[in-house]
């Protein structure tokens, strides 16, 4: 197998960072329960995209993940585009769960583009945060700057998310609600976040290795 170059390993940590942003967004409706506490299954790939534009922020620059964030963007528009239409065309008098698929992907497309405000708002801040932690460290403790910009950008995503997807959709869902839903989601992300500072240094040390190959 031959070596994998820098650019092949940015590569693929875009496409596991458009993977985990894709279906987050097409399986983010199912409600699971982990720890007696009410989450979305994107709990489970969300957040790979901080991880991953972290990694790649740290060793290509703000430029690079910007340039990541912006394939995103457009991703979950055209994601966003082909669902409203794949609910909207007529069904084959052939396809009996045509009503079953128009239940399912109609609240996609509320939760795609709640996440699609969302993510755009807090990934620049992520972006914006991690370097700027960056410059007052001095370039050291990637392990702070990482899990400080997290922190913050998850809330912001996490109470956008969630007021746009879900706020009034039933007379339950009122204003006090949402918290009760945003407060132990954020948690878990938090979660999430810490336990994958190694996998930030794992994958950091990856890029640089063949980085610095590179330059030899």
């Amino acid at each position: 197998m031959p070596k994998l170059s820098l650019e092949n390993k940015t590569d693929i940590l875009a496409a596991i960072f458009l993977t985990g942003l894709i279906t987050a967004n097409l399986l983010g409706n199912k409600i699971t329960t982990l720890l007696g506490i009410s989450v979305s299954v994107a709990i489970f790939t969300y957040p790979l995209t901080f991880l991953m534009t972290d990694i790649i922020a740290e060793v290509h620059g703000k430029k690079k993940a910007n340039s990541l964030i912006l394939a995103g963007f457009v991703s979950l528009l055209i994601l966003l585009g082909v669902t409203y239409l794949s609910i909207v065309l007529p069904a084959n008098s052939r396809y009996p769960h045509n009503e079953s698929y128009v239940t399912v992907f109609s609240s996609s497309v509320r939760i795609i583009l709640a996440s699609l405000i969302a993510f755009i708002l807090s990934q620049i801040h992520d972006i914006w945060s991690f370097h700027f932690w960056k410059e007052k460290t001095k370039g050291k403790w990637l392990w702070l700057r990482n899990n400080a910009s997290t922190v913050v950008s998850q809330f912001i995503d996490t109470v956008i998310f969630m007021f746009i997807a879900f706020y009034q959709v039933a007379p339950m869902f009122d204003f006090a609600f949402m918290w009760h839903m945003i407060i132990p989601y954020y948690l878990f992300k938090i979660a999430f976040a810490l336990i994958d500072t190694p996998l930030v240094y794992l994958g950091v040390n990856w890029l640089k290795k063949s980085s610095q190959e590179q330059t030899k």
